[in-house]
């Protein structure tokens, strides 16, 4: 019985043996075959450089077109992945920083058509009247529909007093214009406004998330809290967001310590991370509301859908843009870097933010909602528009009275929340 058992787990011990060899080797193979399907590729685009600074009518600048096939690589990839030559890395490095010459908007790929995450308050682009969800089909009379992001960049930034001319579809309107706006240089402060508005209610609008947000808000909310507030309406509409650690300190300036504020999750497990706040901030939990729109993204996204799935506010307005994706920027040596798609941001619950956006617990319904088209219908409609020559001009909305509705519907709100809280104490 003895020499039986052995017997057993001799083999048994063999077929685990045999089973983890063959599964390593497997493993082995499919690595080997993906590294020899890349030399394989490597090759072809050599062949096809080659080939090109041979036979190509004209001489070609290496860095020129290393650089192209650089942008192609990236925006392949998805809406928000790219190449920056070294101008445009030090552009990005200054955005940060909050000044830089254009129109004032924030634009992305969506669709792959080149849209208008939303006009910056305070710029040329907010005060034309642009929206957030405006598509951009032309610039100076180009066709944009294979032009790439940071080439897009490119066309819209430029001196401050000159012009560019921008072709809007504007598709909840099912209309087509085009308005000419002057450039300028854009100085964005992140605190807009903050101010008490009536009966204890305080107001902080961001336009922005930079480095200096935290403690310009700090600063604002210390100030209104010295003015007997206690409550406070946080404006994010048309905020485009920005950096990932700001949105952290600004979520967890409302949040008691080890609360959850977002999670980033990629293909490489060491860089999924879960942010918490760090609980050293010190401000009355007064009831919170936040307004959002189609114009809130990325750290917006991140702010709101922290402090919605803790219950620390209640989430005003309409549904968020959907663009919660972690975008590292890796410098490259000649100056050049990529800004390269990581990872995706998921709200405490578990909710992935990008595509999807944050759904408001009370919507404010002031307009149309957008009716998708095919961009191939799109540029096809340009087209015989161009042939009729028909122009049309936009008109500047009043958004101060949107602007009042919000803020109004969010007061109302506070009162009421005010009112529940007293009667129950």
């Amino acid at each position: 019985m003895k020499r039986w058992k052995i017997a057993v787990f001799v083999c048994l011990m063999l077929l685990i043996a045999s089973t983890a060899i063959g599964g390593h080797e497997k493993v082995k193979a499919k690595e080997k075959g993906s590294k020899e399907n890349l030399y394989t590729q490597v090759e072809l685009f050599s062949d096809a450089v080659s080939l090109i600074r041979t036979d190509y009518v004209d001489e070609v600048d290496s860095k020129k077109l290393i650089y192209g096939a650089m942008k192609g690589m990236l925006a392949s990839l998805d809406d928000y992945s790219q190449f920056m030559e070294p101008d445009e890395f030090n552009e990005i490095k200054l955005e940060t920083k909050g000044e830089f010459a254009g129109i004032g908007i924030e634009i992305s790929m969506k669709d792959s058509i080149l849209t208008i995450v939303t006009p910056i308050a305070g710029t040329p682009g907010e005060a034309a009247g642009l929206k957030p969800g405006d598509k951009i089909v032309k610039i100076d009379g180009a066709v944009t529909e294979k032009l790439m992001l940071n080439d897009a960049v490119k066309k819209l930034r430029g001196k401050a007093g000159s012009t560019v001319v921008l072709t809007i579809w504007r598709e909840n309107e099912d209309k087509i214009f085009d308005v000419t706006i002057k450039r300028d240089t854009i100085k964005i402060h992140s605190i807009k406004k903050a101010a008490i508005l009536e009966d204890g209610i305080g107001y902080v609008r961001i336009a922005e998330f930079q480095e200096n947000t935290p403690r310009d808000l700090e600063a604002a909310l210390v100030k209104l809290e010295g003015k007997k507030m206690d409550s406070l309406i946080l404006d994010l509409r048309n905020n485009p967001g920005g950096l990932l650690d700001v949105a952290v300190y600004v979520a967890e300036k409302f949040l008691p310590k080890d609360t959850p504020i977002v999670s980033i999750k990629g293909r490489v497990e060491e860089q999924n991370a879960v942010f918490k706040s760090s609980g050293s901030f010190n401000h009355p939990p007064y009831p919170i509301v936040i307004l959002v729109n189609e114009g809130s993204a990325s750290a917006s996204e991140i702010v709101a859908g922290a402090l919605k799935d803790s219950r620390r506010a209640t989430i005003m307005g309409r549904k968020t843009f959907g663009k919660a994706s972690v975008q590292t920027v890796i410098p490259m040596k000649d100056g050049s870097a990529l800004r390269l798609t990581t990872a995706s941001y998921y709200t405490p619950s578990g909710l992935m933010i990008r595509d999807q956006g944050i759904a408001p617990d009370i919507i404010i319904d002031d307009g149309p909602a957008s009716k998708k088209e095919e961009k191939a219908d799109i540029f096809k409609k340009l087209e015989e528009k161009d042939k009729k020559e028909v122009k049309g001009k936009i008109i500047p909305d009043d958004e101060k009275v949107e602007r009042d509705n919000y803020i109004d519907r969010a007061a109302d709100l506070l009162k009421a929340l005010k009112l529940y809280n007293t009667e129950k104490s």
